[in-house]
């Protein structure tokens, strides 16, 4: 029998699917109401993930892990021991069988719902320099993990069996990448999935894409600010294979709102700058509404939450609450996590 966490990953991702209405039209949202689900003051959470069932699993630092029921409004959260390190967890993901969360730094410790309630370890890495940043999976069998580069490459690693077993790709299987290039671990949306379709966002504003469940790979430029190393793409979704948005800029001067915001309409090939020079600044994660058109997007970070309707090119500022990261349950509801707190956002 698996763990009580099992009780509530038993649903797909949800994908959002492209509608033909040419009747669309775009909303206007004003506010957004804010309720705190679950509060710890020693937590900093930055991934989550929102099943079909609409339950919520999170993993955060503290070795703390987490799902909510939202039938019951309960919590359970759970302590992932190892040895005596202070586990710090950026990434998380699900199939409809087990759970995932993967630590940050040496050792990077992955983790997978195992028998009698625990959770079992199933990769691990040790090696200078190592950190990961976020996971998710293309189907039930095949995921995907990413991190900072090591040995001249980014660091790739790839199950084809449910989760049970993890291989890194070999340098001569990726792009050759460049000095200090990782992706930031701010909100586990460094890695968007659309079918077979993979892009990653890295710190040096680049794109990886793989066609193939990350079989094979290239590697696109982009526009985006990337000149510090606190520059870069901090987030990036697609709506479908074709459109794209990623986000960034510079948490260190988070007000500054110069090419920290790019689009693509040709499945990430090119990208052009939206947006430029107005609000918001930097964000750290930026996600499409569903069953949108590809038209409605919501950015967030620790300087607030911001609303586009027009795929990127303005944004109207809805609040000032921070936040690290967000999923949609519906095209008007979602939950957000941060510094301390998970939230349900009610877009209004």
């Amino acid at each position: 029998m698996k763990s009580c966490l099992l009780l509530f990953l038993c649903s797909p991702f949800l994908i959002s699917c492209r509608t033909k209405d040419n009747n669309f039209k775009p909303r206007h949202f004003n506010k957004v109401d804010i309720e705190t689900v679950f509060e710890d003051s020693l937590l900093s959470i930055r991934a989550i993930e929102i099943l079909d069932d609409k339950s919520l699993s999170f993993a955060a630092n503290n070795n703390t892990f987490g799902l909510f029921n939202p039938k019951t409004k309960l919590w359970k959260t759970s302590i992932q021991k190892h040895d005596t390190l202070d586990l710090h967890f950026r990434a998380v993901a699900h199939t409809t069988e087990d759970f995932f969360m993967l630590s940050i730094e040496n050792p990077a410790l992955l983790f997978k719902t195992g028998e009698k309630g625990k959770m079992d370890l199933v990769y691990r890495e040790d090696a200078e320099g190592v950190f990961y940043d976020a996971m998710n999976f293309w189907n039930d069998q095949e995921g995907i993990a990413i991190g900072d580069s090591v040995d001249g490459c980014l660091s790739v690693i790839i199950t084809r069996d449910a989760g049970s077993t993890w291989n890194k790709l070999f340098c001569d299987q990726l792009p050759k990448g460049l000095k200090n290039e990782g992706a930031f671990a701010a909100s586990n949306t460094n890695i968007a999935i659309i079918g077979n379709n993979t892009w990653v966002a890295t710190t040096a504003g680049r794109i990886y894409f793989s066609p193939d469940k990350g079989h094979t790979w290239e590697v696109f430029d982009t526009p985006i600010v990337k000149e510090k190393a606190t520059e870069g793409i901090y987030s990036i979704d697609f709506y479908d294979v074709l459109n794209g948005f990623a986000i960034g800029g510079d948490y260190t001067n988070p007000d500054t709102n110069a090419a920290n915001k790019i689009r693509t309409i040709d499945g990430g090939k090119t990208w052009q700058l939206v947006g430029e020079n107005l609000n918001p600044g930097y964000r750290s994660c930026v996600q499409y509404m569903p069953n949108r058109e590809g038209k409605e997007l919501v950015a967030l970070g620790f300087k607030g939450i911001d609303y586009s309707n027009d795929s990127g090119k303005t944004w109207k500022h809805l609040s000032d609450e921070g936040f690290y990261t967000l999923r949609f349950l519906n095209d008007s509801v979602a939950y957000a996590a941060g510094a301390g707190r998970i939230s349900k956002l009610q877009f209004k």
